[in-house]
């Protein structure tokens, strides 16, 4: 019956909006304001960050980095380059294993650490964490909750850890691109140095997707800002994301 049907539609809806709002984690921010948040993963690297500093120099352009304590720590005064250069600092983990091989104490102490360590070398307060792979469990959430940190996932990517065509990536970006987007990108490749095996690297000119990316969403009338700086203008809209 198509009306029964819509009921158990509605019903559902009204049961997950305030689900979201509870144990969601935010995805994007709801506003007006012709903005999206850019973020970079998995760096801090020599070889490619500053040049992608540069980039967003050029385009009058701010992103939230999330980085790994495995580059921060032989190369602290890189991080901190990047932070004057007037971007912001997420952790994105000690190193890059699975939060889901954890336990939600493990989870905590770990991110803990990180965490201080990270706030030791910048000299500023961390706020925002993005679990590596985007993959968390929901007690795994609730201890970075715990620790008054916000986990933070995306709505747009750039599909740069794929081995696609550049044209591919550029378009996949732009297209999940609108007011109040979250735009996943990386600075880097996770390797054995972060604790994990994610396969070749891929093939990727990260420079140039990101002068691509900026240049259409500057054509659309879109500023690339860190997270802080967006939600500023909104608030967050949230996603019940939980891995097994």
């Amino acid at each position: 019956m198509p009306g029964a049907s819509s009921e158990r539609s509605r019903t559902a809806r009204a049961l997950v909006r305030p689900a979201a709002q509870l144990f969601g984690t935010p995805v994007r921010v709801r506003t007006d304001a012709a903005q999206i948040a850019l973020t970079f993963d998995d760096g801090p690297v020599r070889t490619v960050t500053p040049r992608i500093l540069d980039v967003l120099q050029d385009f009058d352009a701010r992103a939230t980095f999330f980085v790994l304590m495995t580059r921060v720590r032989p190369d602290p005064g890189l991080v901190r380059d990047v932070r004057s250069a007037g971007h912001e600092i997420g952790l994105h983990g000690p190193d890059h294993r699975s939060l889901r091989t954890c336990t939600a104490r493990e989870v905590r102490d770990r991110t803990r650490r990180a965490r201080d360590e990270l706030e030791r070398v910048t000299g500023a307060s961390v706020t925002w964490f993005r679990p590596p792979y985007g993959q968390q469990s929901p007690a795994g959430w609730a201890a970075v909750r715990s620790l008054g940190m916000e986990p933070v996932l995306w709505s747009a990517t750039t599909w740069d850890w794929k081995n696609v065509p550049q044209d591919e990536r550029v378009a996949k970006a732009l297209d999940g691109c609108s007011p109040g987007a979250v735009l996943l990108a990386h600075d880097n490749f996770a390797d054995s140095v972060d604790g994990v095996d994610d396969g070749p690297r891929p093939e990727v000119d990260k420079v140039e997707l990101v002068t691509r990316v900026l240049t259409g969403l500057s054509e659309r009338g879109l500023e690339a800002t860190t997270l802080s700086g967006l939600l500023a203008t909104g608030r967050f809209e949230r996603r019940v994301s939980f891995a097994r």
